[in-house]
């Protein structure tokens, strides 16, 4: 079977739908990819081609809504359909979903698959202004392309409620729920934790809906009180509306609340050197840096929101504190400073939570499965 899989960043193709790929190759099928930048992209072309999987350049546009671009990008896609007659297509992301979606039915593909990824800048934070306008825009846009789905994946109950509650659920459509995109328990095996002052981690794109201020204004707190505490932030710019500037972030890094590290195309490294991982996000599809913390045997802190509170058992591999509550965050990273001996025990809780839970290898089984794929 030909399958077709879009993504609005072309770096994603390998990091979170990789093993996806592999599993998909490793069935017999031909697997083609699209994105817009995928050409100035060398590694992850690179990684493609070398598994035999043909990719496409598509313009896209990630963030915002130009009817002219997207229109291009539709019938770009729907050109790219055309000729290579998929008898599947992937999209995940809310341009790949809905425009692919539509561009797939009106080429007539027979299987058209949606994954929800999270709800996105439009469906987060203040829904006030632009924010408010966008998220009516989108979800239209949403219920237009769902309806012509033939499955829909979600990775969290919470966003499969919130999509039923607006009506964006057909009945004639199958619906399927899967943890997250899984996480490699290989690529990220248990390190040992490292020595010297406790280390706090958050790594995200630099955007205000990851709840980077308020990890930084727990980090000024809890500094007060631990000066030896380190606080690292790993994460470049976006495009998105709610980004954060990198000069911004190079304040915070001058003034000494954080150590900024950019962006890194590895992590890895970041992981074993920290002892407790923190994600103050608003909202996520299920955060897949947590997941690679909890495989790396690390305890968290996250907030109770949409895919975040999935990640963790409460007092048993990490806490779980409000969104937007600096007070509290800084309370939860106390506990671990006061109590060194948590970050060992809920680290291991965190391992065997992310082995029984969210091994890759499941969840993509599950993906197969549900798309007659296996």
């Amino acid at each position: 079977m030909t399958i077709l899989i879009l993504a609005s960043h072309p770096g994603s193709l390998r990091n979170f739908r990789g093993a996806l790929i592999e599993s998909m190759l490793a069935k017999g099928h031909k697997v083609h990819v699209a994105a817009p930048g995928l050409g100035a992209d060398a590694p992850t072309r690179a990684w493609l081609s070398g598994r035999g999987v043909v990719w496409h350049d598509v313009p896209m546009a990630r963030a915002g809504i130009n009817p002219l671009a997207d229109l291009s990008t539709f019938l770009a896609l729907w050109r790219l359909m055309r000729r290579l007659r998929p008898r599947l297509v992937l999209g995940y992301t809310v341009k790949p979903v809905v425009w692919g979606i539509l561009a797939a039915r009106l080429a007539g593909v027979p299987q058209r698959v949606a994954l929800i990824t999270g709800l996105g800048y439009a469906f987060t934070g203040d829904q006030r202004g632009f924010r408010a306008v966008l998220r009516r825009i989108v979800r239209a846009l949403y219920g237009l392309a769902l309806r012509q789905a033939t499955l829909i994946f979600f990775q969290n109950p919470d966003d499969q409620a919130d999509f039923a509650r607006m009506g964006l659920l057909p009945d004639h459509v199958a619906v399927e729920r899967v943890a997250g995109s899984g996480v490699d328990l290989r690529a990220f095996p248990v390190q040992p934790l490292p020595e010297g002052p406790i280390r706090f981690t958050l790594i995200a794109r630099l955007l205000r809906d990851k709840g980077i201020g308020e990890y930084v204004a727990a980090a000024r707190l809890v500094r007060a009180h631990w000066p030896q505490a380190e606080f690292h932030l790993v994460g470049g710019t976006d495009p998105n509306p709610a980004a954060i500037p990198e000069s911004e972030a190079a304040a915070w890094h001058a003034s000494g609340a954080i150590i900024w590290h950019g962006h890194l195309a590895d992590v890895r490294p970041v992981l074993a050197a920290t002892h407790v991982y923190v994600l103050p996000s608003y909202r996520e599809g299920t955060p897949r840096t947590v997941l690679e913390a909890m495989a790396t045997g690390r305890a968290i802190i996250t907030t109770d929101a949409p895919g975040c509170r999935q990640t963790v058992v409460a007092e048993e591999n990490g806490f779980l504190v409000p969104v937007g509550d600096e007070q509290a965050l800084a309370q939860a990273m106390l506990r671990f400073l006061q109590e060194p001996a948590l970050i060992a025990e809920m680290g291991e809780a965190s391992r065997r939570l992310a082995e029984a839970r969210f091994d890759v290898n499941h969840v993509n089984a599950h993906m197969l499965h549900a798309m007659g794929l296996n």
